[in-house]
């Protein structure tokens, strides 16, 4: 006897996955209860180049020949199709599935979640979040008799490594870029990272966790820091703040506010310590408090860890029995629009050096009932450069506020508006 697996996909990923259970084989049965047998690899070109560890005798082109005779199918395609096809396919021939595919789970997860809940088998996803972080394990089961707060992260490696970057090496955006490219942290086309899909995709699965309401990655507003300048990130630096690529999901009383953006951060708080490709998530419970996860995001042997952890679970439950937890979505919770997000908010305005002007500026931000923290002026050679921090507001209030403020004349430009987490 043995836990049968097929492997889909032999990428970066899906090689170490191959390699480590080989290598751990003998630790894995003994937490999993038995052998667990890697049956074969599915791979579009069984001819490819490949690391001299993989045994060749494994690949196949067969996906559905190989799936037939699996226990747990392992997805590291990525994508979405065929990764669904197959994904569903093994659901109904009774396979547990493990997947780090969080794009697919972002925009599929209910059809998959129900067909594994009628076919009555596991679905796991540990390594679609955060690389070898185990986040999703803990909302998922360590958190289930706490009620979650908010969950924020910095949950792309490429991003945090562009703006560390800019921000201790003085580096532009396009240098940056280059540079992770150069050290594998950033595919040919970043896209997918610095417009922030990626974020919006894993911070869609942590949300679902953790307020037990179905959220896709079309539910959360994201800006990307392709608009990031060096002169933005010296700014920051000198007033004490950190810009991260924030994925962000909070509970508040009318509902769940969900957004990706670039983000003010103090340089006392935890997340502004987060440097070069490393995740971490803060999460905020009524009863643990804050807890804070930490670890490399991604790479082949992290993500391994957690693909692997999933497979020694699923390869027990199939075993001795038991069962993954299931979706919940029991509170659907209504999801906010943007506008009606609640933060505070650092504005740049370039104005006409003269007098009233503040007092102008203040005006405006009261008739809408927003809260002004602080006020910098710095001299200009053609004028002054107000920052304004507001306490925490609507964004629609904030929005009414800059109207009115550009509407008039002593204005000349805002140059930033960006959210504020952790003051």
């Amino acid at each position: 006897m043995s836990v049968k697996i097929a492997l889909l996909g032999c990428g970066t990923v899906g090689t170490a996955v191959a390699k480590m259970l080989q290598e751990r084989n003998g630790d894995f049965a003994e937490r999993a209860g038995d052998t667990l047998e890697l049956i074969g690899i599915a791979v579009r070109d069984r001819h490819a180049p490949r690391d001299p560890a993989i045994d060749r005798s494994l690949l196949t082109d067969d996906v559905d020949g190989l799936m037939a005779g699996a226990d747990i199918v392992i997805e590291l395609i990525g994508g979405i199709e065929p990764a669904r096809t197959y994904v569903l396919d093994a659901i109904r021939g009774g396979a547990t599935v493990v997947t780090g595919n969080k794009a697919l789970l972002a925009a599929h997860g209910p059809e998959i979640y129900e067909a594994a809940a009628e076919a009555d088998v596991d679905v796991y996803y540990e390594a679609s979040v955060a690389g070898a972080v185990p986040v999703v394990y803990g909302l998922r089961e360590s958190l289930a008799g706490d009620r979650v707060e908010s969950v924020l992260g910095i949950v792309n490696g490429t991003t945090n490594f562009i703006l560390d970057e800019m921000e201790t090496a003085g580096l532009s955006f396009d240098d940056a870029l280059k540079k992770a490219q150069d050290l594998g942290f950033a595919e040919a086309d970043p896209t997918a990272d610095v417009d922030g899909h990626d974020a919006a995709a894993k911070i869609a699965i942590l949300a679902s966790l953790a307020f037990h309401t179905r959220v896709s990655i079309d539910d959360v507003p994201t800006t990307g820091i392709r608009a990031i300048t060096s002169e933005d990130i010296a700014a920051a630096k000198r007033d004490g703040y950190a810009i991260k690529l924030l994925a962000i999901a909070r509970r508040r009383d009318s509902g769940i506010e969900l957004s990706v953006e670039p983000t003010l951060v103090p340089h006392d708080h935890p997340l502004a310590a987060v440097h070069g490709s490393f995740n971490s998530v803060v999460i905020e419970a009524t009863g643990a408090g804050r807890l804070m996860f930490y670890g490399r995001g991604a790479g082949g042997a992290p993500t391994a860890s957690a693909v692997l952890s999933d497979v020694v679970a699923g390869a027990a439950h199939r075993v001795y029995g038991g069962r993954a937890p299931r979706e919940l979505t029991y509170a659907d919770l209504p999801i906010l629009a943007p506008e009606e997000s609640i933060s505070s908010y650092r504005i740049d305005f370039a104005v006409e050096d003269r007098t009233g002007v503040l007092t102008q500026l203040s005006g405006a931000f009261a008739d809408s009932g927003v809260s002004i923290a602080a006020v910098r002026q710095t001299q200009e050679d053609d004028g002054a450069r107000l920052t304004v921090t507001t306490h925490e507001a609507r964004t629609a209030d904030v929005t009414a506020a800059l109207a009115a403020i550009t509407s008039g004349d002593y204005v000349k430009e805002v140059l930033q508006v960006m959210r504020v987490e952790g003051n």
